[in-house]
């Protein structure tokens, strides 16, 4: 079974299907797709956030990534509650309308954390979506529409007799939360014969650098069963681990992420416009001008389709580089047109992050990943 997954994706611009023509014949030879659809789908005109909100997109807009070769949309993330507990639902509704099996998100924290589930030829692949980025508003409980969640803490210590100073930060998963996502993926590989775990985390806008709890958290989902991690969130792409023989991406970065509502001039809330103005100060980039509908971080668009080959003796890990061009479209890249350039990057974070992961072409567009000093 081929899988293929990417990161966020933003659909809150017209003509949703057009942002994928470049990517479309790739991601059409996927048995299944997974990508990470960011904000709520919805009508409604609530906005109920602690954290800059994101407005609803366009319900129908859902529909293209159907057509698009998508099959599971994970929906477990910060923003997925910005439009309250209704575009929550409306969000599932429609989503699973478009034809894609949802995990992450539903009327129950139960619901939320029951796995998308796709049958291929007889094999089955279950995903799990988790939030490991809060606010807490947007989690799940017994009664609540949300998103399922690990629940991590954040300590602050000063290294030095120096109030006010500089703290080192700690970050680490809270244990009953970490146990209730292994108890999941245990519960998930004893039913099926695959299971990938999606997790919303990492630092946003901030190129290679991983909190301390981002490590641990995958590969305590490793250790449970699952054949692999994909994370998103930070909106740039990380690096790649392999734990167990097994492939964490640290994160996929953006995919079709297309949006007004972070440009300097095209927030529709004063929230949306204070966090424009924040941006250059707390992460040093303002966006390009020229790319209206793109507001992130340059690096970001070094990006990647993750692929992993799933048998019955593991998983082969690999990608596919892509490049976001001036439209806002991710276009996957060969080896001798721009790939090597993506595929450099890529290196490059892994190698700041403290990972030995060796990448190798296999073909003129999808790379091996192995660890350091294995054979492909």
């Amino acid at each position: 079974m081929r899988v293929y997954a990417v990161g966020d994706l933003v659909l809150d611009e017209p003509h949703p299907d057009s942002f994928f023509e470049k990517s479309r014949s790739v991601l059409h030879t996927g048995d299944v797709v997974v990508g990470h659809v960011e904000v709520p789908h919805s009508t409604t005109t609530t906005q109920s956030s602690t954290d800059v909100p994101a407005p609803p997109a366009d319900p129908d807009a859902l529909q293209a990534l159907g057509r698009a070769g998508f099959h599971v949309a994970t929906l477990a993330g910060n923003h997925v509650a910005d439009a309250g507990p209704e575009g929550v639902l409306d969000t599932v509704r429609h989503a699973r309308a478009a034809g894609l099996a949802t995990a992450g998100s539903g009327a129950t924290l139960a619901e939320a954390r029951t796995p998308a589930v796709v049958e291929r030829d007889g094999r089955t692949v279950a995903v799990l979506s988790y939030n490991c980025v809060g606010p807490r508003e947007s989690w799940a409980t017994s009664k609540k529409p949300g998103c399922a969640y690990v629940h991590v803490l954040t300590h602050y210590e000063l290294d030095h007799a120096s109030p006010g100073g500089p703290p080192r930060i700690y970050t680490f998963a809270e244990p009953d939360s970490l146990a209730a996502m292994a108890d999941d993926v245990a519960a998930a590989q004893a039913s099926y014969d695959h299971v990938i775990v999606a997790l919303h985390k990492g630092i946003g806008h901030t190129p290679a650098q991983l909190a301390m709890y981002e490590s641990p958290v995958a590969r305590a989902a490793i250790d449970a069963g699952a054949d692999a991690v994909v994370a998103h969130h930070a909106h740039i792409t990380r690096g790649v681990e392999m734990h167990r023989g097994r492939p964490i991406f640290h994160g996929l970065g953006n995919f079709v992420t297309v949006t007004r509502a972070l440009s300097p001039t095209g927030g529709d809330s004063e929230e949306r416009r204070a966090w424009a103005r924040r941006r250059t100060e707390l992460y040093g980039f303002a966006p390009d001008p020229a790319m209206p509908t793109y507001p992130f971080h340059p690096e970001s668009r070094n990006t990647m389709i993750a692929t992993l080959q799933l048998t019955d003796g593991g998983v082969e890990a690999g990608l596919i580089p892509c490049w976001i061009d001036d439209d806002a479209s991710p276009r996957p890249l060969t080896r001798d047109a721009g790939g090597e350039k993506v595929l450099d990057y890529v290196r490059d974070i892994t190698a700041r992050a403290g990972f030995s992961t060796g990448f190798e072409w296999i073909d003129e567009q999808h790379v091996g990943i192995r660890p350091t000093g294995g054979a492909l």
